[in-house]
């Protein structure tokens, strides 16, 4: 499965997905946000039981907001439209995962 770019116009797809859903806030000028960016993709072809999002916050500022992004990158993971974890600055994989299992 490939990563979902989300926008406020589909943000409520996402919200109510019956899959845990990992977000990542990103900034294409954004070094750490550049290295993850792969990383993130390959979670998303190897793990199709979650739904995994990247949300630009250049071009979704509301979104960022919303979520209190004060830095990037940021990543959340969603469960049934709550929050119920989130990190702050580049993961290496195997923790990105293990914030996803729970």
């Amino acid at each position: 499965m490939s990563v979902l770019m989300v926008t406020k116009d589909n943000f409520n797809e996402v919200k109510e997905s019956e899959k845990r859903v990992l977000l990542d806030f990103f900034a294409a000028w954004c070094g750490p946000c550049r290295m993850l960016g792969p990383v993130i993709d390959q979670i998303a072809e190897e793990n199709p039981e979650y739904l995994i999002c990247k949300i630009n916050v250049d071009e979704e500022p509301e979104l960022a907001q919303a979520f209190g992004v004060t830095s990037i990158p940021s990543l959340f993971v969603m469960e049934k439209g709550e929050i119920i974890a989130n990190s702050l600055g580049a993961k290496p994989k195997d923790q990105i995962l293990k914030m996803l299992k729970g």
